[in-house]
């Protein structure tokens, strides 16, 4: 019975292989187990790169605004301190640099979240280019952010007031 099933697979889709094999009376019961089987390694392999694509994603997206929330929070310090800080001047373009460029990162995390099918080829070379962009506008981000950290100094509000 055995060579007769892989025969009856080989280039046929699960429902035919199953009507091939469901003649005989121990058949049916090998044709439902390879019907379970076949679908269930269909989705298994059919991980889709869409879905983690866009879950990964929105978990970037949240970090960002994470990210972009504490930049706020010192500009908001800076700005209320004024030019008492001695790096104000450099602080205040630092952290202006990085909320651009966190903005512009994620306008292209949404257009590389919602533009592109990473099931389709043709849109993978694209997709691939976009996320390097992307990559590239993070490690800018991440290194003003370290050197804005450095010359960032709060313990010092009862100095300059």
């Amino acid at each position: 019975m055995e060579p007769k099933f892989v025969r009856n697979y080989t280039g046929q889709s699960s429902k035919e292989m199953a009507t091939d094999v469901e003649s005989s009376r121990d058949g049916a019961q090998i044709s439902r187990i390879a019907e379970i089987t076949i679908d269930t390694v269909k989705k298994i392999k059919g991980l889709d790169a869409n879905r983690y694509a866009t879950k990964k994603t929105i978990a970037q997206g949240m970090l960002d605004i994470a990210l972009l929330t504490a930049n706020a929070s010192q500009l908001k310090y800076i700005l209320q301190v004024g030019e008492k800080h001695e790096f104000y001047t450099l602080l205040l373009t630092l952290i202006t640099v990085s909320i651009v460029l966190q903005v512009t990162a994620g306008v292209l995390f949404v257009v590389l979240g919602s533009f592109f099918d990473l099931n389709k080829p043709e849109d993978h070379k694209k997709a691939d280019i976009l996320n390097n962009v992307c990559l590239a506008i993070n490690v800018l981000i991440v290194s003003v952010d370290v050197i804005v950290n450095v010359f960032f100094m709060r313990d010092d509000e009862a100095k300059l007031r």
